[in-house]
């Protein structure tokens, strides 16, 4: 189980340290690293504050990821399948929430 717990704190990591630079806005528009759709790609405007937006949501979701792991971590008598899947969860619910409502601010842009 300190496997998956070193995953999944590392994946909320991993994911606060990549949406800095898009909060801060130092991603340039690019196929590779951002909230990479044709809206965002066609005007730089979108592209950052669209990118700062779900920079924020990735953070929550990194901070939300790490302290499930640790908070499933301690509970006592929790399978390891248990514990897998409750993290996997937590991570997929507050990524996906952040990612649609990610979308949906990208699209009240440029109008």
């Amino acid at each position: 189980m300190e496997t998956i717990l070193l995953l999944y704190a590392g994946i909320g990591l991993l994911l606060i340290l990549v949406a800095i630079p898009l909060i801060r806005k130092k991603i340039k528009p690019n196929h590779l690293y951002g909230f990479r759709v044709p809206q965002t790609l066609n005007d730089p405007e979108v592209w950052y504050a669209t990118n700062a937006y779900a920079g924020k949501r990735m953070v929550a979701a990194g901070i939300c990821t790490a302290l499930a792991a640790i908070g499933f971590y301690y509970v006592p008598g929790i399978t390891v399948d248990t514990y897998a899947w409750a993290c996997l969860v937590v991570f997929a619910l507050v990524f996906g929430m952040g990612m649609v409502q990610s979308w949906r601010y990208m699209n009240t842009l440029g109008r």
